[in-house]
């Protein structure tokens, strides 16, 4: 199994930190939800940090359609993106755990009907969504994650 590999940082945020470190310890038989909402599973998402080089892990909301996911760049509607967002755009090569075992995946924002798409199923999965895009006037990003090939991951570890 290829993963990302280097220094890890772990989020300034005390619930990021601890969500990650049961999810990760448990096998993501723990910390696998939305706040502690059943209902709202999320994934854990590694990526390489633009400014810094070192790897960054996020609680996500989980939408999955055929072995492909979104992250949704909503920061609960604040003005600004998250910072994984631009983490993304720097190293697109990300690595995502939805269970036991991560995975490594390539992110690409998307737009028209492909964001609009995966828009609906992001929503049908976290309807705040909707409600973080009434609160700001940017539209809120979307990436879809697709699995990577082997020559993705030996030209971006």
């Amino acid at each position: 199994m290829t993963v990302l590999t280097g220094e890890y940082e772990p989020s300034a945020r005390p619930w990021v930190r601890e969500q990650v470190e049961r999810y990760e310890s448990s096998g993501g038989r723990e910390g696998n939800t939305s706040n502690g909402e059943p209902h709202v599973p999320v994934v854990i998402i590694t990526s390489v940090g633009a400014k810094s080089g070192k790897l960054r892990k996020n609680p996500v909301i989980r939408v999955e359609h055929d072995g492909c996911y979104a992250a949704v760049a909503s920061k609960g509607g604040a003005a600004q993106h998250p910072g994984w967002y631009w983490n993304f755009l720097a190293h697109p090569l990300v690595q995502l755990q939805d269970g036991p075992q991560p995975r490594l995946y390539r992110a690409r924002p998307v737009s028209g009907d492909e964001r609009r798409q995966w828009w609906d199923r992001a929503v049908s999965v976290w309807p705040a969504y909707a409600e973080y895009q009434a609160r700001t006037d940017r539209e809120i990003p979307v990436f879809v994650l697709e699995p990577a090939d082997e020559s993705d991951q030996e030209g971006e570890r």
